[in-house]
């Protein structure tokens, strides 16, 4: 029996993508914090789908999370099909405003976990049928962002990341993708106080859509969702960067 195993997975783009890739008759395993969130959602799920759902709670941001995923992924003799880096972070404020703790936590969630995490789980991915990996960064990958310095960069090496892989996997039948979203209405934004900025006022996706076309374009290294994230990146890719900068500052005001 195949699984996915989907990161961040109690509530926002990760519950989403946890629905519907039950709805696709995916067997599923939940991995977050908050147990009780991910039994709930488990429990839905199983009495909806015709689906095995299962649970692991850890917290993502500790070194020894990913070690101990695969130790439990190995004793249950559980198949990996797919991979789902989606837990992350983000916060709105200036480099020194923002604790170096929470900012290394940052790093460590957004950018060595997920490295952790495929490092261990890609050799089982590799003998099962069409595998794929999805890393979850986001538009802010294209360009620097003052006062979300750490986080931009941290999606940064997301991308590039996923583009590689992308790229040394698919001879191997492994389909590696980065998902690009901009502004999206779920729980992220608000944790990461960004809410009352201009780029949200200025009209969030739904998480739904941005899953539905990220399992849609699975095959492909790069994932941007919604027309208008699409063509800010394009024309970012043609503006100078002192610009893009002052632009993404601007956005976050």
């Amino acid at each position: 029996m195949n699984y996915t195993i989907i990161t961040g997975a109690s509530a926002g783009i990760g519950e989403v993508f946890a629905k519907q890739l039950a709805q696709q008759g995916n067997n599923l395993i939940l991995v977050a914090r908050r147990k009780d969130k991910l039994d709930q959602l488990a429990t839905k799920l199983t009495s909806q789908y015709s689906i095995q759902v299962e649970t692991i709670a850890a917290d993502l941001a500790t070194m020894e999370s990913s070690q101990e995923i695969e130790k439990h992924v190995q004793e249950k003799g559980w198949a990996i099909q797919g991979l789902i880096n989606n837990a992350g972070f983000g916060d709105r404020g200036s480099f020194l405003d923002i604790s170096l703790d929470r900012q290394l936590q940052m790093i460590q969630l957004n950018v060595t976990t997920l490295i952790n995490l495929t490092y261990r789980l890609l050799p089982n991915i590799k003998k099962q049928s069409q595998p794929f990996i999805i890393n979850v960064a986001s538009t802010a990958a294209f360009q620097a962002g003052p006062n979300m310095a750490v986080y931009y960069a941290t999606k940064a090496f997301v991308l590039s990341f996923s583009e590689a892989l992308h790229e040394e996997l698919k001879a191997e039948g492994i389909q590696v993708s980065a998902l690009c979203p901009g502004a999206t209405d779920s729980e992220f934004a608000v944790s990461a106080n960004m809410t009352d900025t201009k780029l949200f006022k200025a009209g969030a996706m739904t998480a739904d859509a941005v899953v539905k076309k990220a399992l849609r374009k699975k095959n492909k290294a790069i994932v941007i969702t919604g027309w208008k994230n699409i063509a800010g990146v394009w024309s970012g890719k043609l503006t100078p960067r002192v610009v893009t900068r002052k632009l993404a500052g601007w956005l976050q005001a």
